[in-house]
């Protein structure tokens, strides 16, 4: 959900294959089943997330960490290939999805108000390209932060691709290295420097926070996670996740220990729960046996960011949705109409709903066939 050379290729040595080769998916070079299905859970957990809202979700889960490295690792595979060739086709892939969102969002803001202000029209239809091309956070109203708000992860991606080809050179540069600097930033921004107001900042900050996970994909793709002995992982996963604990309960923001608010937290916290998933890696081989199953995680990896983009305007219309079963007296006598759960429900078919309407442009962006369910 992930400066162009040719010559960034990694190393030919057969040292470099076999490692390579053991980070490989079994079947025949085709998908890693683990890894989809941990790209699923990431989805289902910032659905819950965002239903629930409970803090410990950030810490049983840390879905978006796990989310970036997941991407660091497909995209270490891709910059095999030319590096322009792969980030143009990662932002092919990311792009029209989010045109299709914005033309939606953008239109419904205009039509509850939204417009620019008379003496800033230039500068706010400058701002509108943001949403073709989010390098920032693209412009809107509050009445549709709720939608919107969730575009930070997109714009974030957006910024590892294209920094991806210059990270992959230094990363095998230094493997070890540059994984032990890469949460410096982090620190720094937290203890030392602050980052500038605005949208620099915050670009900067989200960078910063998840750009170790990004290189933990870079680790796994080349098997350096994988000859790690285990004590160590365990070790260094107890140090990151324990100093992250501990700093997240010392920082807590404004009375909460969600660590999607407590940035330093959320980077360490992150990188000791990547290691361990991605050191100690159970087969996933029994799924392909398990057609619905099959299917569900096939589903899950294929509409990825129609899943992401739509589920808070899913969250948004099952309210009003479930506000008229209300005035319907079965539904109301039959249905646990007042459980946050039921919502969870809802909101789970209006996605469904949205993979259907529109989850055809992810097929239609990869050069596929387009097709209602991959």
């Amino acid at each position: 959900m992930t400066a162009t050379t040719e010559n960034l290729r990694p190393s030919r040595s057969g040292g470099h294959r076999r490692a390579r080769a053991a980070a490989a998916p079994a079947a025949g070079g085709g998908r890693d089943r683990y890894l989809d299905v941990l790209r699923m859970l990431a989805m289902v957990r910032v659905v819950t997330y965002h239903t629930f809202g409970w803090a410990w979700l950030s810490m049983a889960f840390p879905s978006m960490g796990v989310m970036f490295a997941l991407a660091g690792s497909l995209m270490a595979r891709s910059l095999d290939r030319p590096a322009l060739s792969v980030v143009r086709g990662r932002l092919r892939r990311l792009l029209p999805p989010m045109w299709v969102f914005g033309l939606v969002v953008v239109l419904a803001m205009m039509i509850h108000g939204w417009a620019p202000n008379e003496h800033h029209i230039g500068r706010w239809w400058a701002r509108m390209l943001l949403w073709v091309v989010p390098v920032g956070d693209p412009p809107g109203s509050a009445w549709a932060e709720q939608a919107t708000d969730i575009l930070w992860y997109l714009r974030t991606y957006l910024w590892f691709v294209l920094l991806s080809p210059l990270l992959l050179r230094a990363f095998r540069l230094s493997r070890v290295a540059v994984l032990c600097v890469s949460l410096l930033p982090i620190v720094i921004m937290t203890t030392v420097w602050t980052p500038p107001d605005g949208e620099l900042g915050t670009v900067l900050l989200d960078l910063a926070t998840f750009v170790a996970c990004w290189l933990l994909g870079f680790a796994h793709r080349d098997g350096l996670i994988d000859r790690l002995p285990a004590a160590l992982v365990l070790l260094l996963a107890a140090a990151t996740t324990g100093v992250g604990g501990w700093w997240a309960f010392a920082h807590p923001s404004d009375g909460t220990y969600d660590l999607n608010e407590i940035p330093l937290a959320q980077a360490l916290w992150s990188v000791g729960f990547v290691l361990l998933l991605l050191r100690f890696r159970p087969r996933m081989d029994w799924i392909r046996r398990c057609r619905p199953l099959d299917r569900t995680v096939t589903i899950f990896n294929s509409r990825a960011v129609t899943i992401y983009l739509w589920h808070e305007i899913a969250l948004v219309l099952s309210v009003p949705l479930i506000d008229a079963m209300w005035q319907v007296r079965a539904f109301e006598l039959s249905l646990p109409l007042d459980s946050t759960w039921f919502q969870f429900g809802v909101a789970w078919v209006l996605i469904a709903v949205a993979v259907l309407l529109v989850g055809w442009v992810e097929d239609v962006a990869a050069k596929k066939p387009p097709r209602l369910l991959p």
